[in-house]
């Protein structure tokens, strides 16, 4: 008899099983497996299940695990897809319940998709609870001799109803077949599989409210185990392998499911593409060469040929929305920067020809794959593509792709303790011992963690915490969306894969991107990038104030302030070359050039770094550039005869050894996987080549070698030019729009303290003025004004946004001439003590000319003013006296001290915006002191005396049991941290007081990117 399994529920059905498939399969091949059926309550998980089971010769089943509606109940019910069209309707089916919430299957649903479907019922007390004839009957009616029952005695207990549930089978005529409902591989994993059952209902094992398993051998039984528990009733078994053989459905893989571009069938889509790129590259390129002409029809020819035209006419299209609408869209991505149709479609902004780009890099007429064109967007404004996509080609045909996040080491550990019902000082005791570190396991941090190991064995039920979260470690545990993937089909997307409700109203794919790949479907990227809502920010800035309108694709890439300010570092702010390591390249290079700025884009990664002081030298002529043989020169001169792109590795092939550009991508991919045998085939292939174009053998082979050693760290220059071009757009625009660069950077940081605050640094040793947030002339975020930075009304903390929008709504009718005049303006609703505390105390009403004690004196007076003449938006009884209706006084107070000013703009704008406490206090103090953000350039070990302010004191214990603490400090500058080891603690703690101003001297600790400074001594 042939061992099948028809139910089988895998970790793909989040937190509803533990079965993992790489444990699963080798178990059952072991058992001489002939079928198993997925059985999940979505169609997650239905791909890598198949061809697993096809890797092992195993006939797959497909099946789901639903409710039916039936006489305003609710009955479980497993269907099998039997046929191809069964299968179709399953996706329907999954797809009908996820996007319009249905928890059951009314009967109109099932009667309309039962078609190559198999229905079971199994022996659940539901369908024995009453009388369950008419069900039963029902069932019969739908299904006919698809309908089946089916009958678990898990661990070989039978249930109380198998007799009744039975005789009903029995009734109607419907075969039942034995079953074992599986959600976990080993018996031992009972337990592990109920704790990720609590996990997924979010409550704790002890909760009464938790849903418990109905027993504990839900388990994945062996053949023998299984024949023993049925061995009253072999047929049933023989019945279950007969209903599983019978399903036969084809999953086609490996096709292409390319969108089409409504066109009239009429109009030939080659002809159209062509004219619409010989237009487009003569509007960018007039006079275009034979070079261009020659190019185009090439690429026009392979995109032809591969069936590609609709896709680039979608994506030109809605690159057209984008610009009618004012959407700011990136240069290019990745490797379709080097395609001149790109160029000409106006997707991309990158000539590929003036910078020796290769279209085969993204299309390979020699390797067919889809095309990938990846497509940046002011990440704000994404969703608009997107939602116009859905509109324009249908929102039955597209959909963002889901994602799963899994149960990480730190995630996992938490989850499971917190359904262990720890106390919130052991969950913190374990987000301390875990590090977040990426690729960081359980095991791993218990082998390099003795203190986790300490913790753990201090209790048994730590242990067993432990032995849980190691066994549950990896699970997908949630479903969300990916940030960029978008799916376009050229029918239904029922038709190839189930979905469900997404955000926005387009809905998303049960299935991740790899499965959507393999079945053939397109995806696309649209991605928001946060340094394109930058440039949009600058140029709605610089039209406000000086009507002057920025168009960042006419910007020359030739400007020498430019490379001057990026030679000396001043990278604040600018994509990609931002962090301290990009700043000493940059420095090092001296950038005169564009080129410049992509190849150290290209070269910042580990491994090609080390050729960064090399590039560096040869360029300031330092040291002679050599090449292998003559051939590199005209390929490497640029890089200084450094390999530094995909694309020369490319040209080296093709001019060396005489490869096509298709021949020589081959290579390229071939020789970064490093494998031996092809390492040896394609060196015996380039050799060859190059001794027919009559290169010596020796020249071949060294040259060979060279593309050897450096295909690891070859970069694609595509990606590296388009994405230098926002480099170099962002540092010309803070070159020579410095006051419209920072208020932009200060509005997309909002919230962030320390990035303002470094931000604030450098704009005032720039010299540029910050003005304090004002109701009277800010508008919600940072503005430019007079050649000074305005700080935004949304700054503050705590002010609610309808706050601020009724504020700016009224201001334009008239400027408000006193605290009580904004009070009757906006109403009662908005003017709050909530809202308008934190306003006064940042110095958004000095503009009235009261000293902000007064403000603050007269704030209730001014809310009472508010609710009696203004009590709501509606038109009000006063609302015609105007001004002159019972105005209340502002109270008497005494001015606030500066200092408690400067502590209340600390307070509400989470930095001190007049002047630095620390500031002020090293003018006093005439000494030098360094600053802190400068220590991140300070050597290991290095003496440094600071000036700093007490923000954070952490006191510990050492394993001796000795006091010692890490303190928080900033001054104006920035922040770091101070260690007090056991001996200075001992001597200055009592100094260590939340904004206490200390004079530290120590010792710079400098590991793995993290400063410190080791305290050695303070003074008050």
């Amino acid at each position: 008899m042939s061992m099948v399994y028809p139910h089988i529920s895998t970790s793909a059905d989040l937190l509803k099983s533990t079965v993992r498939l790489d444990e699963l399969f080798p178990f059952l091949v072991e058992q001489g497996t002939q079928a198993a059926a997925i059985v999940n309550t979505k169609l997650y998980g239905i791909l890598p299940f198949w061809e697993a089971c096809s890797r092992a010769g195993i006939h797959g089943v497909v099946g789901l695990s639903v409710f039916i509606e039936y006489e305003e109940q609710s009955y479980p019910v497993v269907l099998y897809a039997k046929t191809n069209e069964g299968y179709s309707n399953l996706l329907k089916i999954s797809s009908a319940l996820a996007t319009r919430d249905k928890s059951a299957i009314p009967e109109q649903w099932l009667r309309a998709y039962k078609n190559g479907l198999i229905c079971v019922i199994p022996n659940k007390r539901e369908w024995t609870a009453a009388d369950s004839a008419p069900i039963f009957h029902y069932i019969k009616t739908v299904f006919g001799a698809d309908s089946f029952g089916s009958v678990e005695r898990p661990g070989g207990e039978s249930s109380s109803e198998e007799a009744e549930f039975l005789t009903f089978c029995s009734e109607v005529s419907v075969p039942v077949i034995a079953t074992q409902e599986s959600r976990y591989v080993k018996e031992q994993d009972a337990f592990a599989f109920e704790v990720a059952s609590a996990i997924g209902q979010g409550l704790k094992l002890n909760d009464p409210q938790r849903e418990r398993p109905a027993h504990t051998k839900a388990y994945v039984p062996a053949a023998g185990e299984l024949r023993e528990w049925f061995s009253d009733r072999p047929e049933w078994l023989a019945e279950a392998a007969r209903m599983l053989h019978s399903c036969k459905v084809t999953i086609s893989m490996n096709r292409q499911l390319l969108p089409v571009f409504p066109l009239k069938n009429s109009i030939d889509k080659a002809a159209f593409i062509a004219e619409l790129c010989e237009k487009g590259l003569a509007e960018r390129i007039p006079d275009y060469s034979k070079a261009y002409k020659d190019r185009l029809d090439y690429e026009l020819s392979v995109i032809g040929k591969m069936g590609y035209i609709d896709y680039f006419l979608i994506v030109s299209d809605f690159m057209k929305f984008a610009r009618d609408n004012g959407i700011l869209t990136g240069p290019g991505r990745g490797s379709s920067a080097s395609s001149l149709v790109a160029f000409s479609l106006r997707i991309t902004d990158v000539d590929p020809l003036e910078h020796g780009l290769l279209f085969e890099r993204f299309l390979n007429p020699e390797r067919v794959t889809l095309p990938d064109i990846d497509i940046d967007f002011a990440d704000y404004r994404r969703h608009e593509v997107v939602e116009y996509v859905a509109r324009k080609y249908g929102e039955a045909r597209t959909a963002q792709i889901i994602t799963f996040g899994t149960l990480s080491a730190k995630a996992v550990a938490r989850d499971t303790a917190r359904v262990f019902g720890f106390e919130p000082e052991e969950l913190e005791a374990i987000s301390k011992l875990i590090p977040n570190r990426i690729g960081t396991t359980l095991k791993s941090a218990l082998k390099e963690s003795p203190r986790l190991n300490d913790w753990i064995i201090e209790k048994e039920e730590r242990k067993t915490w432990f032995k849980t979260a190691i066994k549950l470690e990896g699970l997908p545990r949630h479903a969300s969306t990916h940030a960029a993937g978008v799916i376009l089909s050229p029918s239904p997307l029922v038709d190839h894969v189930p979905i469900e409700k997404g955000n926005e109203g387009i809905f998303i794919t049960q299935w991740p991107m790899q499965e959507l790949e393999a079945i053939g479907l397109l995806k696309m990227d649209f991605l928001g990038l946060r340094n394109l809502t930058i440039l949009e920010q600058i140029r709605r800035l610089v039209q406000l104030d000086r009507r002057e309108n920025i168009d960042y694709r006419k910007i020359l890439l030739t400007d020498q302030d430019t490379f001057s300010s990026l030679a000396a570092g001043d990278t604040t702010g600018v994509f990609q070359l931002e962090s301290d390591g990009m700043r000493r390249a940059l420095k090092e290079i001296q950038p005169t050039a564009f080129e410049d700025i992509v190849a150290v884009n290209a070269l910042f990664r580990p491994g090609p770094m080390e050729f960064i002081p090399l590039y560096a030298k040869r360029k300031h002529k330092q040291e002679k550039v050599t090449y292998a043989h003559p051939v590199l020169e005209p390929i490497l001169k640029e890089t200084h005869g450094v390999i530094v792109y995909q694309e020369q590795i490319m040209q080296i092939a093709a001019a060396m050894a005489g490869f096509s550009y298709g021949e020589a991508d081959l290579l390229r991919r071939a020789v970064s996987k490093k494998k031996r045998e092809i390492l040896d085939e394609e060196r015996l292939h380039f050799v060859r080549g190059a001794l027919a174009k009559g290169f010596p053998e020796a020249a071949a082979t060294e040259v060979y070698n060279l593309i050897v050693r450096f295909a690891d760290y070859g970069f694609p220059k595509s990606h590296a030019v388009a994405y230098s071009v926002i480099s170099y757009q962002l540092a010309y625009m803070k070159t020579h729009y410095a006051v419209y660069f920072y208020a932009a950077l200060l509005s997309t940081n909002a919230g962030n303290a320390e990035k303002t605050q470094q931000l604030l640094h450098e704009i005032k040793e720039k010299k540029i003025p910050v003005l304090p947030p004002s109701v009277q002339k800010s508008h919600s975020t940072f503005s430019v004004e007079g050649g000074q930075i305005r700080m935004g009304l949304s700054s503050v903390k705590g002010v609610p946004a309808t706050a601020v929008k009724a504020l700016l709504a009224e201001r334009k009718e008239a400027p408000f001439t006193s605290l009580f005049n904004i009070a009757e303006r906006i109403s009662a609703i908005h003017f709050t003590r909530k809202a308008f505390e934190p306003l006064i105390k940042a110095g958004a009403l000095d503009g009235l000319d009261l000293d902000r004690g007064v403000l603050l004196a007269s704030l209730d007076s001014a809310v009472k003013h508010a609710e009696l003449v203004k009590p709501d938006e509606e038109p009000g009884l006063f609302d015609d006296m105007g001004s002159s209706f019972m105005k209340p006084k502002y109270a008497q107070a005494s001015p606030i001290p500066e200092s408690l000013k400067l502590e209340f703009e600390k307070e509400v704008l989470g930095f001190y915006l007049s002047t630095h406490p620390i500031e002020r206090e090293k003018k006093t103090r005439e000494k030098a002191y360094a600053d802190l953000n400068s220590l991140k350039n300070r050597r290991d070990k290095e003496p440094v005396t600071v000036l700093a302010m007490v923000e954070d004191v952490k006191r510990i214990r050492t394993k001796k049991g000795d006091a010692m603490a890490f303190v928080s400090m900033q001054d104006e500058t920035g922040l770091a941290s101070l260690t007090l080891f056991p001996a200075e603690y001992a001597k200055y703690s009592s100094l260590l007081e939340p904004h206490a101003v200390l004079e530290v001297q120590g010792n710079i600790e400098n590991r793995n990117q993290k400063i410190a400074i080791i305290c050695k001594s303070i003074l008050s």
